[in-house]
């Protein structure tokens, strides 16, 4: 437990309602308030009032998170340069949605551990990987022309916005070729946006930028309005996905297992 514990509410039961996303503190950017689990119902709780959990790799209690400003990328603001375009082009990766989530997770965890540290504990690949199975959570594969997963992402679907929670690359630029792949995806089904939580260079190259707090929870009330689309993804328009409402305590549908066939060659 760190200092700012004191300074912010504990969370002790699944059924205790979050603090209001403005009462999060501004240093450390975003806190809001620890403890909790990572039960179904308080995910999808937390994403749709727009917080996330993140661990600290040597911290026992979760803690949870709003920041201002907030990252997003809008599909129709994607950015691929020209250097990204040829390399798509090359048709040197075959990409999927939703056939090794467990895999992505598990390579996000390690590749993140060995530069230093990783907040994608036990509990955390636990917690993503029922919601996948629920048909919430969503993955994007990259593999090579050896079949070898050598990229990609993972985060949350709901209501007509991607929460992203991590990506990983083992060759260069295919964490981008998963992004672009995820973002492409997400115009297609009229997503409001992807919420990248937090600025990088990497995500600004690609389009992303930063909105204030409240413009951000204006967006989720949009998305909010919209049923979430339950199920795994495929390379197609989304149209083989159940559509239904997952809402607190709501339980999606419980045939969403992986489609081993979802693949496709990059294009620019």
């Amino acid at each position: 437990m760190n200092s700012s514990d004191e300074e912010i509410p504990y969370l002790g039961t699944d059924s205790q309602p979050f603090p209001d996303v403005n009462q999060a503190l501004s240093a450390p950017n975003g806190l809001l308030a620890f403890g909790g689990d990572l039960s179904e119902t308080r995910l999808i709780n937390a994403y749709r009032q727009g917080i996330f959990p993140w661990f600290d790799s040597d911290e026992f209690y979760v803690h949870w998170w709003s920041p201002n400003p907030r990252a997003v990328l809008f599909p129709d603001e994607l950015h691929v340069s020209r250097s990204m375009k040829k390399l798509l082009r090359q048709n040197k990766f075959r990409v999927s949605f939703d056939t090794d989530f467990a895999g992505v997770i598990s390579l996000c965890a390690s590749v993140h551990s060995r530069t230093g540290g990783t907040w994608i504990t036990q509990s955390m690949q636990r917690a993503y990987e029922a919601l996948f199975h629920k048909g919430l959570a969503h993955s994007v594969e990259v593999r090579d022309k050896n079949n070898l997963l050598v990229g990609g992402l993972y985060g949350v679907s709901l209501g007509r916005m991607f929460f992203g929670e991590s990506m990983f690359s083992v060759q260069a630029n295919t964490s981008k070729v998963a992004l672009l792949t995820l973002v492409r995806h997400l115009h297609k089904l009229n997503f409001v946006c992807l919420d990248c939580q937090m600025m990088t260079n990497h995500l600004k190259s690609l389009g992303a930028r930063n909105i204030r707090r409240k413009d951000f929870v204006n967006l989720l009330q949009r998305s909010n309005q919209h049923s979430s689309i339950i199920g795994p993804w495929t390379m197609d328009d989304g149209a083989t996905a159940n559509s239904a409402t997952a809402g607190k305590g709501a339980t999606a549908s419980k045939g969403a297992t992986a489609n081993k066939g979802a693949v496709y060659q990059s294009q620019s």
